[in-house]
């Protein structure tokens, strides 16, 4: 069968943005760079515009979020909730739940009940003058087919939600410019998991490295439920000069039906570091390829194997707080470019 809405990652790269989103699009550079990327593929946009074609028929979508006001926050609300119920309940062309299936088949091997996520991948994300990380859906630990098919719709949904809606009116982005490509990915039954920064969060610094980790599935460091283990680390050097061992009372874990659950972490667990120096290590030699694959800072989420202690990375997109400093002007453009000039020498005598 013809592929025709569904990419690989090994297929894909960043120049492929508009057919797979920011997220997938990176997934896949990673993969190219040889980095270890859990496998998995992409359901492209092509997928959300036939769905949403569809549910068009009977109202509009697009030209609704475009008349909004960006300060009109219960009309938001109002059409969020509709939106959202409208895109969930859509029943999928046979077809294209057919090209989905036969792919999750290929990606689950033997287990047809593999967990995997199903994660959000919009056109606007991960962009370098733009973050719109946060403002659509994840889902974890999903198990089988129907539910699957199920978290793909509730991606799509979520490109109506209150905070997306209100981001794009805020910034004036064309509603027809905007579509969702959603992952479909391998989980990583995680022992640790986090965040590291090529640059420091806090004071811009290039010459470090910054992980931030904590037990169990990412999300709850990424959601800010747990105040997470930090480290900065030498990016040359491999110098650990900060070991910030927090107490994390909480984990996410998998469920046996699928989803994750909070659960309190063991007494003897809480004040344990997540993460050993040689682990450590290894984040800072994977974040240096990143970096330099990229070439330029990078904001990387990553997860540690329960059972073989691989990393593996999860995302990379590019750090846009301190860049975005960087390329601010250092003084206010003058109407007459000489007076920089007089401001130099006019206090000499």
């Amino acid at each position: 069968m013809l592929n025709r809405h569904v990419s690989w990652f090994a297929d894909i790269g960043l120049q492929d943005r508009p057919r797979v989103g920011g997220k997938g699009g990176s997934l896949g550079e990673l993969q190219r760079a040889g980095l270890p990327v859990p496998p998995g593929f992409v359901v492209a946009t092509s997928a959300f515009e036939q769905s949403l074609d569809a549910i068009e028929r009977a109202a509009p979508v697009r030209a609704s979020v475009a008349t909004l006001d960006a300060q009109d926050l219960p009309g938001i609300q109002a059409l969020s909730g509709t939106l959202r119920n409208r895109v969930t309940e859509a029943d999928l062309p046979p077809e294209l739940i057919e090209e989905i299936t036969a792919a999750h088949s290929t990606l689950c091997g033997d287990d047809p009940k593999q967990p995997v996520a199903v994660r959000s991948s919009a056109t606007t994300e991960d962009a370098s003058d733009a973050s719109f990380a946060g403002l659509q859906d994840t889902y974890l630990w999903v198990r089988g087919a129907d539910q699957m098919l199920q978290m793909i719709r509730s991606c799509w949904a979520s490109l109506y939600s209150v905070e997306s809606i209100s981001y794009r009116r805020q910034r004036q982005f064309p509603e027809e410019n905007v579509a969702m490509a959603v992952v479909v990915q391998r989980m990583v039954d995680a022992r640790s998991a986090g965040v590291m920064f090529t640059r420091s969060p806090v004071t811009g610094d290039r010459s470090v490295i910054t992980i931030e980790g904590s037990w169990g599935l990412g999300s709850a460091v990424v959601g800010g439920e747990v105040t997470p283990d930090r480290w900065v680390v030498g990016k040359i050097t491999g110098e650990i000069s900060t070991r910030d061992i927090s107490d994390k009372a909480i984990a996410h874990l998998p469920r046996s039906v699928g989803g994750i659950e909070t659960v309190a972490v063991d007494e003897d667990q809480r004040r344990t570091p997540c993460m050993s120096d040689a682990e450590l290590q290894s984040l800072r030699e994977i974040a240096r390829k990143v970096e330099r694959y990229y070439g330029r800072a990078q904001d990387i989420e990553w997860a540690v194997d329960r059972a073989r202690g691989e990393i593996f990375l999860l995302q990379s997109r590019p750090e846009t707080v301190w860049s975005t400093r960087d390329a601010a002007p250092v003084a206010r453009a003058a109407d007459n470019p000489s007076l920089h000039v007089m401001s130099i020498f006019g206090g000499r005598s």
